[in-house]
């Protein structure tokens, strides 16, 4: 896990001023003024896929916005499998609970090369304190978060294995629909939708037959929204 360069004097006001894809993320609607609050550092991190975000249990000490790339969110079953629960993609919130509760309730892992940044759950509550603004975000984020689990539950934990891969697919190409989607491993595919390894595998190679999938480069698809949206819906 590599940290970007950052002046410690500047302690991530600038950046956070001028972000790209501020309007998605937590800071989209505060002022100048706002900043002035903002006295611990908040620090961009990137992450290659496969690495470790925050465990869980572990203290909550900050929580993270994603700049870019794909981090999911693991629960343990009582069999001690693992179970995807949530996928946070750009514009997304990790760790809210550090706001209210002292540890993290999942495990958090980059499945794409990830970009996130972190911020100290201190800079939140003062934030919180005076700037109404923010306390109405945050409220959004965890509509949001609470949204998100829920699509999981009912649209790609039911149906048929060819629907929910669909679903997924058609979620992943949503934001940049001419772009290649990276996939990742089979093992991820099946734990998000509930699948085998091995339907996961022949589900994908079925959609290339299909043409709902193009390959593009190892690992990268091309999707086909109009076939894929036909299968999800069969």
């Amino acid at each position: 896990m590599k940290q970007s360069q950052i002046d410690a004097a500047w302690r991530g006001i600038a950046a956070c001023q001028r972000c790209g894809i501020r309007h998605l993320v937590l800071f989209a609607d505060l002022r100048e003024e706002d900043f002035d609050h903002i006295h611990a550092p908040i620090e961009e991190m990137r992450l290659e896929a496969g690495a470790q975000l925050y465990g869980l249990d572990d203290p909550a000490a900050a929580i993270f916005t994603v700049r870019d790339g794909l981090l999911k969110l693991v629960q343990f079953q009582p069999d001690g499998s693992q179970r995807i629960v949530r996928l946070v993609r750009m514009g997304g919130v990790a760790g809210l609970e550090a706001l209210l509760q002292p540890t993290y309730a999942h495990m958090a892992i980059a499945l794409q090369p990830l970009e996130v940044c972190r911020i100290p759950v201190a800079t939140i509550h003062r934030l919180q304190a005076n700037s109404t603004r923010l306390h109405t975000r945050l409220m959004e984020k965890w509509h949001e978060a609470l949204t998100t689990a829920d699509g999981f539950l009912t649209g790609l934990s039911t149906g048929s294995a060819r629907q929910r891969m669909a679903r997924l697919l058609l979620l992943l190409s949503e934001e940049r629909p001419e772009e290649p989607v990276r996939l990742f491993t089979r093992e991820d595919l099946g734990s998000i939708l509930a699948v085998t390894l091995e339907t996961a595998s022949r589900t994908i190679s079925e959609f290339k037959k299909a043409g709902a999938l193009r390959e593009a480069a190892p690992n990268r698809m091309l999707c086909d929204r109009e076939k894929l949206t036909r299968i999800a819906a069969a």
